[in-house]
């Protein structure tokens, strides 16, 4: 690793210690969308944010990818992903 990368970690380390994880609500919304939503009504959702449409593309051949796991392993991983949230105090 080259020695200006190691200065910037240790820098970042150091001054931004006191980050913390907190979530935008409309992240957590999205994500629990992505998990949930068939993709045409999805695809109406990712609009409201005015990307550009490749991204909508982009992002829409991943939800065909993970569309393929059944809804109720989708729930789980949402439902998972909740209880994360709560416990981190979100």
């Amino acid at each position: 690793m080259r020695l200006s990368l190691s200065v910037l970690l240790v820098t970042l380390a150091l001054c931004c210690y006191e980050a913390n994880a907190v979530v935008c609500p409309d992240v957590i919304t999205d994500l629990s969308q992505y998990l949930l939503l068939p993709e045409p009504i999805y695809k109406i959702t990712l609009e409201k944010y005015d990307p550009p449409p490749e991204l909508i593309q982009a992002k829409m051949t991943v939800k065909a990818c993970s569309d393929q796991i059944s809804f109720a392993h989708r729930w789980l991983i949402a439902k998972a992903l909740e209880k994360i949230l709560v416990k981190c105090g979100i």
